[in-house]
């Protein structure tokens, strides 16, 4: 109960803002049409796959969920400012009645945005299908990941330097590094290498194996983006529970 009514309350903070709404929900449909138009002004004898939407549609639904980690970042980091966390501690809530205060409201809102993003690509020509909603559920992991970067962030940062780092640097690096903006094999060399080595550009390839219904290969990428959320969720967690155990939040 306290959990769900955290939750709840986090999820009226977001929505209250309509610069989260449309950085959230309307900015990725925008990205799938700027695309398409890209893709429709490429001669067919070019053969190059990169905007079509079974290509691009998972791309952007991954860098969509970079956004959890600016809101999720952002509204610890004024939850701490204006001492409402502080009041909160002396309530019977947990540390994990927080974190999961935090983290359910991203969640959901990620998938809903995701669901919008598929939806749109389905009038794009990407077919609507059981591997769509399969894709949804792939990006959970990337999700979690971004989260728990966020209440990193804002367990130990001020509202702005969350701003900047979950804003503008994380999402370029997201973006860059997953795939989206411009084919991974295309570059090869030592960018290749450091794009495969972090999760950004596997989270996008699970979704891309989901919609081709490739089973196999999407535990492959998910394994390694499981990994990377496993390891910064538990840092972000344990900061957090320091700071709430402090004397300063």
């Amino acid at each position: 109960m306290r959990t769900s009514i955290f939750a709840i309350r986090n999820a009226k903070e977001i929505l209250r803002d309509p610069i989260n709404l449309f950085f959230g929900l309307a900015f990725p449909v925008v990205l799938l049409f700027l695309f398409s138009m890209i893709n429709s002004a490429i001669p067919p004898e070019a053969n190059n796959p990169m905007f079509e939407p079974g290509q691009m549609t998972p791309g952007v639904a991954m860098f969509g969920t970079t956004f959890m980690a600016l809101f999720s970042g952002m509204l610890l980091s004024k939850d701490r400012t204006t001492s409402f966390l502080m009041r909160l501690f002396t309530s019977p809530m947990r540390s994990v009645d927080f974190i999961l205060g935090y983290t359910l409201p991203m969640i959901i809102f990620a998938m809903v945005q995701s669901l919008i993003t598929f939806f749109i690509a389905a009038f794009l020509g990407l077919p609507f299908t059981v591997h769509t909603l399969l894709a949804v559920v792939v990006t959970i992991p990337i999700t979690l990941l971004f989260v728990g970067l966020g209440l990193l962030c804002g367990s130990l940062m001020n509202d702005k330097a969350v701003g900047g780092i979950c804003g503008a640097l994380l999402t370029n690096v997201a973006g860059w590094l997953s795939g989206v903006w411009i084919p991974i094999d295309l570059i090869g060399g030592t960018f290749k290498e450091v794009s495969g080595a972090l999760p950004f550009y596997h989270a996008a390839e699970a979704a891309r194996m989901a919609i081709k219904g490739n089973y196999s290969e999407i535990v492959q990428h998910l394994v390694i983006v499981f990994a990377y959320a496993i390891v910064v969720y538990i840092i972000a967690v344990a900061v957090f529970h320091q700071k709430m155990s402090g004397d300063k939040v």
